[in-house]
């Protein structure tokens, strides 16, 4: 069987992108698992399905490369916004978007007839323990102090449709994540597993990243994370609520505003190659 797909990433985040409006794909947690590997298939971070919705004016589902199904993912979901207007599917600047996380807003950005940016907005942030889920009491977990495997970090935690946990250090850059990130991931109180974001504070505009995705392992960047470093920066009182913060990560920059209604995520997608694929 023959399909079509598209490569797309945003911020060196890439994904397999696959038409299914007028057919579904069979174990796309296999296909997923198959195609993603960077040797032996396409290679991504991971695969993404594009639907019809009764809801919004498409639906989407994203498989990590481990073939885990993600609730939600920022740089994806600019990138669909990206391949609904530039393939005419929907031709329209305001697009709606269902995922499991709910309804998302996205506002796309137009340079001659093809988007060059989308906005999303990503809704608000959830700070309640169980609802990320972590297994740590309190209303919020913001700068608490847990031991993992022996060493000590203070960790904030948030869910922007999916768990994240965000640690700020200034040796970001020489941290061995391939050691650390899995620590992490399976920690007891993560029942669902965490993604993670070590983030170096520059100024109160601008932070810089490296990010450990559940299901994918170290990333060039993670919309949702980039999203969660924002919000865990003004929590933690270097960034101001309200702002542009940019957030600096391995394959590019986005733009977040966090306020107390809604989450602003801006950034690029961008389209790498279309190809087909024999299953």
């Amino acid at each position: 069987m023959k399909i079509e797909f598209t490569k797309m990433h945003g911020c060196g985040n890439d994904y397999i992108f696959f038409n299914c409006i007028n057919h579904d794909i069979n174990k796309p947690e296999e296909l997923s698992k198959s195609i993603s590997n960077r040797h032996f298939g396409i290679g991504g971070d991971g695969i993404v399905l594009i639907y019809k919705s009764n809801k919004a004016d498409a639906k989407m589902r994203m498989f990590n490369a481990d073939g885990s199904e993600g609730k939600m993912c920022g740089n994806a979901i600019r990138c669909i916004g990206k391949y609904l207007f530039d393939n005419e599917i929907i031709k329209k600047k305001n697009v709606t978007i269902e995922t499991i996380s709910g309804v998302k807003n996205l506002t796309l950005h137009i340079i001659n007839n093809l988007v060059s940016s989308v906005t999303v907005d990503m809704g608000k942030a959830e700070f309640l323990p169980s609802k990320i889920p972590v297994k740590l009491n309190g209303e919020k977990i913001i700068n608490r102090k847990i031991s993992i495997n022996g060493e000590d970090y203070k960790i904030t935690c948030v869910s922007i449709g999916n768990p994240h946990c965000v640690v700020f250090q200034d040796n970001i850059e020489t941290l061995n994540l391939m050691s650390i990130g899995p620590n992490f991931e399976n920690f007891p109180i993560f029942p669902e597993r965490i993604n993670t974001e070590f983030v170096k504070v520059i100024d109160k505009n601008t932070i810089k990243m490296r990010v450990w995705e559940r299901g994918s392992g170290e990333t060039l960047a993670c919309g949702t994370g980039a999203c969660a470093a924002a919000v865990a920066a003004v929590e933690n009182r270097f960034c101001n609520k309200g702002e542009d913060i940019y957030v600096i990560l391995k394959g590019g920059e986005l733009i977040i505003n966090y306020t107390n209604e809604r989450i602003l995520m801006t950034g690029k997608a961008e389209k790498v190659f279309d190809g087909y694929i024999e299953i």
